[in-house]
């Protein structure tokens, strides 16, 4: 497979533990991550409300580096990342005057680039549920999670706005990979798209400590043991709020490419458990 690999500004800051992993099980699946050279910041979600388009420009320019690379498709675990970059390509498919800014954009930068088509934008979760296949991993388990009671938690921009891949209110790729884990994957968690609170904390903290109890409570209520995400954000919140909200308990917040990871029977530095605050029950 010919996959480039967009990081991001998460994966290689607090997000490490999601780089690690996703880089450690892709490797034990035998696929190749080529990351991108000098990838930029995708424009983040706030950027869009100050500039749209040079927000779009700065994704645009990430697919554009991909597509030089000859790149069947560009892979973002961020889920902001991931939604930025699909927005730009969709952008630039279906809407010709926004398509001939982002070229003229680029081109008043120096590039000299014929817009003739981009990478498709992917999740690590597509690429692994869809492009390999959950037979194929589940043939690759060494060390099933018997008894682990996982709580997948997806957040609110991965299945959103667009829904070609996932149900974007009952997604259930996630449940389905974790399931192959052997793991016992509590699906009827009602929450799994509500936001965790996402920047709201920083500035206005009681409202996100309200999402973001709410989140812990209702997975611990439902007998969950720990709780997947597929997001550097999310994953922050919930992991890191967890003193300052009341009664939500402790509970370790992993990325799913870490719960694949161990029952891939990969060890626990190469996936990043060293970076979790409350680590889970399993030996790693």
């Amino acid at each position: 497979m010919n996959l480039a690999y967009y990081p991001g500004c998460s994966l290689k800051g607090t997000g490490k533990a999601y780089e690690k992993s996703t880089l450690a099980v892709f490797s034990a699946l035998g696929l190749e991550l080529q990351e991108i050279p000098d990838w930029n910041c995708c424009g983040a979600t706030a950027y869009m409300a100050v500039d749209a388009l040079a927000s779009k420009a700065l994704s645009f320019r990430n697919l554009v580096l991909a597509q030089k690379m000859e790149a069947k498709w560009v892979v973002a675990p961020c889920s902001a990342c991931y939604l930025n970059l699909f927005k730009a390509r969709k952008e630039y498919l279906d809407n010709k005057p926004t398509r001939e800014k982002l070229c003229r954009t680029l081109k008043k930068t120096g590039w000299e680039y014929e817009c003739s088509g981009l990478p498709e934008v992917l999740h690590p979760l597509h690429v692994l549920t869809e492009l390999v296949g959950l037979e194929k991993i589940r043939e690759k388990i060494r060390r099933p999670l018997k008894g682990l009671r996982v709580v997948p938690y997806y957040g609110c921009q991965l299945v959103r706005p667009y829904d070609g891949y996932d149900d974007p209110v009952h997604p259930v790729k996630m449940d389905l990979l974790l399931e192959v884990t052997g793991a016992e994957v509590i699906s009827d968690y009602p929450l799994k798209t509500r936001c965790c609170g996402a920047s709201v904390a920083g500035v206005l903290e009681e409202p996100g400590l309200n999402l973001n109890g709410a989140l812990i409570k209702e997975a611990k209520r439902r007998g969950g043991e720990l709780i997947a995400t597929v997001c550097p954000l999310c994953q922050f919140n919930l992991e890191t709020y967890q003193r300052k909200t009341e009664n939500a308990g402790r509970m370790p917040i992993l990325y799913f490419t870490q719960v694949l990871g161990l029952a891939l029977g990969l060890e626990g530095k190469a996936l990043g458990m060293e970076h979790l605050l409350y680590r889970p029950r399993l030996e790693v």
